[in-house]
């Protein structure tokens, strides 16, 4: 079965780490392409195409000020991510404590 593009989904857009990288650098604050390419030490033109993904699948919002694009994270769309993973924390927790009590038996013995 072939993949769906990255283009198709937030799900396939953040598979991309350095979207994933990108994403995480826009969460605290909105920044220009210079910013990122500087910050991340990515190529400009790879910085616009992994900007580009993750403005067609609604992550991240864009607005011109000046000859500057200024790009920011859009929370609404993250959200469904956000939701998905919290599905999967009951089961982190869980086993972190199974590592916690092997641990402990480990120590006792």
């Amino acid at each position: 079965m072939a993949r769906a593009p990255t283009t198709a989904d937030a799900f396939n857009a953040v598979a991309e780490p350095r979207r994933r990288d990108i994403l995480n650098y826009l969460a605290l604050a909105e920044r220009s392409v210079s910013e990122i390419v500087d910050a991340l030490e990515m190529e400009q033109p790879s910085v616009s195409k992994h900007l580009r993904v993750l403005k067609d699948v609604g992550l991240v919002d864009a607005r011109r000020e000046g000859r500057q694009m200024l790009y920011r994270v859009n929370a609404l769309a993250i959200r469904p991510l956000w939701e998905w993973t919290t599905t999967f924390e009951r089961l982190w927790r869980h086993q972190l404590v199974k590592v916690k009590e092997n641990a402990e038996k480990k120590t006792n013995l």
